[in-house]
């Protein structure tokens, strides 16, 4: 199983950062879209790395175009030689009609034309195909050589899609090369809901389950005293509940038996009641969710439950000596 960590924003900092993660063990580096742009970092990184792969995790795709992301993931995989992960997500209509001022209709149909119209685009670019792209949100038919990038030599970068509901999973499964799978699931959810979905994919793609990787950020309790590993499950038990109070994730929880919760979250969230809410999550809830234990339980715990579907991993060890880290690294990454 790979292990993947996460650098910050503060470009002074991460390429020392990069650095040291590559060193621990980490085989992928990932930044997110929040506050900052997420593909600075990665470059940055990329100047300070030779083997670990760099992933946005994830992108906003609908806050631009898909030329736009075919431009940036082809430069940032030339210049990591190969190693950028374009890691995608849809977010929420919205962000994505007043936040970013751009179009939202039909999520999962406009993702799977998204990420076909970048491969059209790359398919031009790296193997000189006709750019003939017209589908019905997003239309690419002009390419000049002006235009076109150089450094060619390590081609397209794999692309993985974010997602949650059956018909975005079943978009990842068909036209991306791995799923991002939400923190915010279950091991029931994962079994009966995304792996089947995924199947689907792969079946109109003609591909197999060995072609494609799946990364789950798994929550992971842990701390060197029973202080720490309390404090970590309350924070915790707070981000299990602002992921639940969104009405779309309510699948998840009705997966364990408790989706009725998710209308007192909702409704207390709305009155910023965010501590009251974590409050809700039980320790039944919590376990569903998260790893918990000792540091030296949780390799084996990840490995215990979720082996079998999980191809990549990653987690914040910020309470456990760097030591720690790197044994739980270095156990998960065996074999």
């Amino acid at each position: 199983m790979k292990v993947d960590g996460g650098v910050g924003f503060d470009l002074d900092m991460v390429g020392a950062q990069a650095q040291e993660l590559e060193e621990m063990g980490y085989s992928g580096l990932m930044s997110a879209e929040t506050a900052h742009d997420p593909f600075f970092p990665l470059l940055v990184a990329a100047q300070h790395t030779e083997k670990v792969e760099l992933m946005t995790s994830i992108a906003v795709a609908f806050a631009r175009s898909p030329m736009t992301l075919a431009n940036i993931g082809h430069d940032l995989n030339a210049y990591s030689k190969g190693r950028f992960v374009l890691g995608l997500g849809s977010q929420i209509r919205a962000h994505i009609t007043k936040r970013f001022s751009m179009p939202w209709s039909s999520p999962a149909a406009r993702m799977r034309e998204f990420i076909l119209a970048m491969r059209a685009i790359w398919d031009n670019w790296h193997e000189g195909k006709a750019l003939e792209f017209a589908g019905k949100f997003y239309t690419h038919t002009l390419m000049t050589p002006f235009f076109t990038p150089s450094g060619n030599d390590f081609g397209a970068p794999k692309v993985f899609l974010a997602a949650v509901g059956p018909k975005m999973t079943e978009v990842a499964g068909e036209v991306a090369d791995g799923m991002i799978v939400h923190a915010f699931t279950t091991e029931k959810y994962l079994r009966e809901t995304t792996l089947p979905s995924l199947e689907k994919g792969f079946a109109k793609a003609g591909k197999s389950r060995a072609d494609f990787e799946i990364s789950y950020p798994v929550f992971v309790c842990t701390g060197q005293t029973e202080e720490e590993l309390e404090e970590a499950k309350k924070a915790t038990a707070q981000q299990i509940a602002f992921y639940g109070s969104t009405p779309a994730y309510k699948p998840v929880l009705d997966s364990i038996g408790v989706g009725d919760l998710q209308g007192d979250l909702n409704s207390m969230s709305k009155q910023g009641r965010w501590v009251e809410m974590g409050e809700l999550i039980t320790p039944e809830i919590m376990s569903e969710f998260a790893i918990i234990g000792e540091p030296d339980k949780v390799a084996g715990q990840i490995r215990s439950r979720y082996g079998d579907i999980v191809d990549r991993t990653s987690a914040a060890y910020a309470n456990i000596p760097k030591s720690e880290r790197i044994k739980i690294i270095s156990e998960l990454s065996a074999g």
